[in-house]
């Protein structure tokens, strides 16, 4: 296929769709991400597209937002691993909160097994996830629907989260700084996300290496109040979503990374296992009551997810549904 071609397929897959991989480019126009990567800048050059890290888009800068169908065919693979590890950080008894987006409906159907457990979200693909889980209770906010990410906004939504208090909240985005943040391009879910942050003890954000470096509109969360980042490991090549995460862990951001392993452990095998690891980033820890980071233990928060099952310190905090 000549580069002509290519960009003309490349740019009617992303008009189809709105957002697409660039993983998912190469395997259509069958040639390497590398290739397709140099055919993404080129017509961003001519303004035709956006290149956004892991993939491109219709162009339109900080203001435009892919829609569910769109965004539900992204990354799909690195939301299945952030899905799986933080479904770990959730123990029995406990009451979270849960933010829409498409790795939190993944996370949620996960979090069917957690029994005792109860869960307030304003997304209705969360809620749904778990409408036939037996022993999770679903609270719904109040709220005025909001197609485009079958979430419920706007007053009623906040209203309906005053005075509450769970352990953790787990919320995704359009993109993550270290300077600004969880951010997204909506408003009204951005004023809903932080109501949910209010909410929770802990907060901890879901977000896969493509939106890493990305900055959108409306800020969600600031670095200083997230507690965790679950994450993907990013691509050798991809620098930008590195030094983010490093700049993260510099600010005392707990940092979850799922990588990919060439030898299984034993027991677990096939192209789709993705094992838990520690991405070893050299950096200062920020120091925790208890001994955490006291002198001579400097080094980012960055956690394997087998740490996270390590006793009920970790896992057993559970905080009661309850009004103030």
């Amino acid at each position: 296929m000549f580069a002509a071609e290519r960009r003309q397929l490349i740019l009617e897959m992303v008009r189809a769709n709105g957002a697409v991989s660039l993983r998912e480019l190469a395997r259509v126009v069958q040639t390497s991400e590398v290739t397709v990567r140099r055919d993404v800048r080129a017509l961003e050059a001519e303004g035709l597209l956006d290149r956004r890290h892991g993939g491109a888009v219709l162009p339109g800068g900080l203001t435009r937002e892919s829609g569910f169908p769109q965004k539900s065919h992204l990354s799909t693979a690195e939301k299945t691993a952030i899905a799986d590890l933080a479904a770990g950080l959730v123990g029995e008894g406990e009451a979270i909160v849960v933010g829409a987006g498409t790795t939190t409906q993944e996370l949620a159907r996960r979090l069917a097994r957690v029994p005792g457990l109860t869960v307030v979200t304003n997304s209705l693909l969360v809620a749904q996830a778990l409408a036939h889980a037996n022993r999770v209770e679903v609270v719904m906010t109040g709220g005025t629907l909001r197609g485009s990410n079958y979430a419920l906004v706007g007053s009623g939504a906040e209203q309906s989260l005053q005075g509450l208090r769970v352990s953790r909240a787990f919320l995704s985005g359009s993109g993550l700084t270290a300077e600004r943040g969880l951010s997204t391009s909506n408003m009204l879910s951005a004023s809903v996300d932080r109501a949910l942050v209010q909410a929770a003890a802990e907060v901890v954000v879901l977000a896969d290496h493509t939106k890493l470096g990305s900055d959108t509109m409306f800020q969600t969360v600031p670095t200083e109040l997230i507690t965790r980042l679950v994450t993907d490991e990013p691509p050798a090549h991809d620098e930008r979503a590195a030094t983010e995460l490093q700049a993260l862990a510099d600010q005392g951001v707990e940092i979850t990374v799922a990588g990919q392993s060439a030898e299984p452990a034993d027991g677990e095998s096939g192209p789709g296992h993705r094992p838990r690891r520690e991405m070893p980033l050299p950096g200062q820890r920020r120091t925790q009551p208890g001994g955490h980071g006291g002198p001579g233990g400097l080094g980012p928060q960055l956690r394997s997810a087998a740490a996270l099952s390590e006793g009920p310190a970790e896992r057993g905090r559970v905080a009661d549904l309850r009004r103030r």
